[in-house]
């Protein structure tokens, strides 16, 4: 598990490398964020959609023998799992909501303070609603305040009333966290993006070398949890990360997975037995 923050290396430069790495592997694991990553970041969360390239991407991923698809997102589970098609396994709320093998578990100190969150929500929703295009997402088990389209005179009001709001009736029991141009307001207990990462990839073989993509602060633990033995990939920013490479956009991403969808056909053909020959 990485420890440190560095300046991520451009991902283009280091495709031999990754070649080399994914020769050595047993099977692959690749764990996608949402929004900034698989979807372009826009003005309303509700139009967030993957690039068609890709969502073909992920669908070609998911049908390679070898690898296994995870998207592990700060969505409720339920909405995550309408904007793409495709994985085998679906993380929601940070992970506090696990979709696999048929199933949905669902973190039961996170269950247990849903009715809080669902209260703080309430609340938020009238001490903010006088301020312009500010919008309170209820996700059930956590709660995320959305200022990108707020005037930017107006933020400092945002911050100051929710985290009133959250220390007045959220108590110990629930904390405030940043990310883009978001508050996002979840159960106080030592839990993310990377939690939910180790719960997947400890369900893999062996010799798994697992992949993670993300654009966030709150993908940062999922990139300490895969580094330095996995391949750790923060899409656009400029400052350290725990991930080792960079890229910059969703389109970047797109032409990282098409390639990996192809390294990962190549690789499994090599590994079939010959076909047997008649006499």
């Amino acid at each position: 598990m990485a420890e440190t923050e560095s300046q991520p290396r451009p991902l283009e430069e280091r495709r031999p490398q990754l070649h080399n790495r994914l020769a050595d592997a047993a099977g692959l694991l690749v764990c996608l964020d949402f929004d900034g990553t698989l979807a372009p970041i826009v003005e309303d969360p509700d139009a967030a959609v993957p690039t068609e390239r890709n969502r073909n991407a992920v669908a070609t991923l998911a049908a390679t023998p070898g690898i296994t698809t995870a998207v592990v997102s700060g969505r409720a589970l339920t909405d995550v799992r309408e904007r793409v098609d495709g994985p085998a396994i679906y993380a929601g709320n940070h992970g506090l909501e696990l979709a696999r093998n048929g199933s949905i578990a669902v973190h039961p100190v996170a269950r247990k303070r849903a009715a809080r969150i669902d209260r703080l929500c309430s609340i938020l929703e009238t001490a903010l609603s006088s301020v312009p295009n500010c919008r309170i997402e209820n996700k059930r088990l956590t709660g995320t305040v959305h200022f990108r389209s707020v005037p930017p005179a107006a933020e400092p009001t945002v911050r100051r009333i929710t985290h009133g709001v959250v220390d007045r009736f959220g108590g110990d029991a629930v904390e405030i966290s940043t990310g883009k141009r978001i508050l996002e307001i979840g159960p106080d207990f030592p839990w993310g993006k990377g939690n939910a990462v180790e719960l997947i990839a400890a369900d893999e073989p062996p010799a798994t070398t697992v992949v993670y993509i993300g654009d966030d602060v709150t993908d940062e633990s999922a990139f300490r949890a895969v580094e330095p033995d996995g391949i750790g990939i923060r899409v656009g920013g400029t400052g350290p990360s725990s991930a080792s490479y960079r890229v910059e956009s969703p389109v970047e991403v797109a032409s990282f997975l098409s390639w990996l969808g192809s390294t990962g056909a190549e690789l499994a053909a090599a590994d079939e037995p010959p076909a047997a020959t008649a006499d």
